[in-house]
């Protein structure tokens, strides 16, 4: 299954982060526009719309917990072959996130 997902885990309350505001960007271009399931997951962009190139992912985290250090959180990750299945997760505190290419 080709395209690309992400999955937002508040590592602080041991929870998902459901409804979370999120986007994605290839240049300028907005491609998706949306927020996280009731289990933190989103199908941010299906396979036949995946393309080699450079996307921003940008997650909404001011929204979700207004007492955070950081307001949002983008990870800018390049894709170059777009027949994979590309998986972006956050894992989110009040004041720290990490990230990494998931499965």
């Amino acid at each position: 299954m080709a395209g690309i997902t992400t999955h937002v885990l508040d590592t602080a309350q041991g929870r998902p982060a459901a409804g979370m505001r999120v986007t994605l960007h290839r240049g300028d271009e907005l491609l998706f526009e949306g927020t996280t399931n009731a289990d933190g997951r989103a199908r941010v962009l299906p396979p036949e719309a995946t393309q080699p190139g450079t996307y921003r992912i940008t997650f909404d985290t001011g929204a979700y917990n207004a007492n955070g250090f950081f307001p949002e959180a983008s990870i800018v990750f390049r894709i170059d072959d777009a027949t994979q299945h590309h998986h972006v997760p956050l894992l989110l505190s009040p004041f720290g996130y990490a990230t990494y290419r998931g499965s």
